[in-house]
This record gives structure tokens, C-alpha cells and sequence, in this order.
């Protein structure tokens, strides 16, 4: 599989000082973060010849935000959501309660968006306007 479009590479991240994990497992990070990144800004960065650095530290933020929410989740006990001993049972964590936690942290997703790239014009244009001319 390949990723296209992306606005910071593999080797880029490594080196900002990113972690050492794997390429896959950072494509589909950097894909993760590129689509929040995409929602906030109205696709207004897609199809650019040159990534900004503003967007490049904004996006390296986010990767690692989204990996840790993630971590946090898997290793609490080897993706257990709950245990009960009583009559033992035990729940696993699913692909929902992971989006729901995404979502969750939405908040410091869109502060970390904000803070990088509130103010930056491309094409003449505030890439995160959403107003009325």
C-alpha cells in the first residue's frame, strides 16, 4: 500500500527526533493526522507543491498525540476495558472505544491545529477561514 499526499515523510519525523516505529505504523499515523489537519483547514492544503514548516511541526504534534492516546489504550492490560472477578468476566476494547477516544481528545487535537496554523496563508487565503467575505 501506498501513501500519497502526505505532508511529512517517514524520514522527515526521524528527523524531528520522532520515535522509532515502524514506516506502516507512521503512514497510517501521518494519515490519521493528515485527515484532521484536512477537516480543520477545509482541504486547503491538499495538492500543495511545498508543505510549510508550521504544517510539517503541526502534523509531527499530532502523530505523536494520536500514537500516545493510542498506546494509552492498548497497553491498559493488553487492550482490556474492564475485568471482573466476581464471575469473571472481561471486556476488551474495541474499534469504537478507540474512535471514541480520538474523539474525546478532539480538544487538544484542534488546540495543537490552532496553535500551528491559525495564521497561515496559502493562496492568499487564511487556510482555516470559515467565514463570510
Amino acid at each position: 500500500m501506498t501513501f500519497e499526499g502526505q505532508y511529512l515523510t517517514y524520514n522527515e519525523y526521524l528527523q524531528l527526533g520522532g520515535t522509532a516505529i515502524g514506516e506502516m505504523p507512521f503512514n497510517l499515523l501521518e494519515f490519521e493526522a493528515r485527515k484532521q489537519i484536512d477537516l480543520r483547514t477545509f482541504n486547503r492544503l491538499k495538492n500543495q507543491q511545498t508543505i510549510l514548516q508550521d504544517v510539517k511541526l503541526c502534523e509531527y504534534n499530532l502523530i505523536n498525540k494520536i500514537k500516545g492516546y493510542l498506546d494509552t489504550v492498548n497497553c491498559s492490560n493488553g487492550n482490556v476495558s474492564s475485568e471482573n472477578t466476581d464471575g469473571y468476566s472481561v471486556s476488551y476494547i474495541t474499534p469504537e472505544n478507540i474512535a471514541n477516544i480520538i474523539k474525546s481528545e478532539n480538544k487538544a487535537l484542534d488546540d495543537t491545529i490552532r496553535t500551528y496554523l491559525l495564521n497561515i496563508i496559502v493562496n492568499n487565503e487564511h487556510i482555516m477561514y470559515v467565514g463570510v467575505r
